[in-house]
């Protein structure tokens, strides 16, 4: 049953996502807020489809953050892009520049004004990230970042990039730690979708003004703590 769900969601998920990025390409010469509508849409769309087909719903927990602020999230799934897209107003995601060259997807991220970076760039992507980030957060616009830089398996940690502290500094504003199990349900390199609830927690504000030592201790620490908890409440890894 669990691999007959998967399936039935994968493909009506995927032929969905081909239907709505070609149906909606006219957004992305009309204004901006055409594109947020039509992302906002399919965001929402495959959260139906994933709790109607797999029995997948999710639950949000704490406040949920508003305005220019920055939001450092544990990241485990490509649910996690999804439910922020869905639940956030106009969040500007920071991720990778490669993701840019994929066909619609890197036009309406671009459209959308995600921030994209290269990696490989050093101190030039951080003086992008930064600047991107400061007209985002001008905008009203939450700052979204990844702090490992890529997805992690429920239970694993990878080393906390740069990038969050630059934007913390840089930003001055207050940073929103985010945990979530979401790995246990859509991993993130595999074909199930695993019936349940998936849980996103938006923990205490971290305040502007910490020195990077303390700030980056403090984020990991809440973060890792948060999740580990998360995880561990539906079960622990499969």
């Amino acid at each position: 049953m669990l691999f007959l769900r998967s399936a039935a969601f994968n493909l009506v998920f995927y032929a969905m996502s081909v239907v709505i990025v070609i149906a909606a390409t006219p957004c992305l010469v009309l204004p901006r807020r055409f594109t947020l509508y039509a992302m906002e849409a399919w965001s929402h769309l495959t959260l139906w489809l994933l709790r109607v087909i797999a029995g997948t719903s999710y639950e949000v927990r704490g406040e949920l953050p508003r305005g220019g602020v920055l939001v450092a999230s544990k990241h485990q799934s490509m649910w996690d892009t999804i439910v922020m897209t869905a639940i956030l107003k106009d969040p500007a995601m920071v991720l990778k520049r490669e993701l840019l060259w994929i066909p619609f997807y890197g036009w309406y991220a671009q459209k959308a004004r995600m921030i994209a970076i290269d990696r490989g760039a050093a101190a030039a992507a951080i003086r992008r990230l930064v600047s991107q980030g400061k007209a985002a957060v001008a905008e009203g616009r939450p700052v979204v970042i990844f702090p490992e830089g890529t997805r992690s398996a429920p239970g694993s940690k990878l080393e906390y990039k740069p990038g969050v502290a630059a934007l913390y500094r840089q930003l001055g504003v207050e940073c929103v730690p985010a945990a979530v199990n979401s790995g246990l349900f859509w991993a993130r390199r595999g074909f199930t979708r695993r019936p349940g609830t998936i849980l996103l927690e938006f923990l205490p504000p971290i305040p502007a003004g910490l020195d990077r030592k303390t700030f980056m201790a403090e984020l990991e620490t809440r973060i890792e703590t948060a999740t580990a908890k998360l995880v561990e409440e539906a079960g622990g890894p499969h």
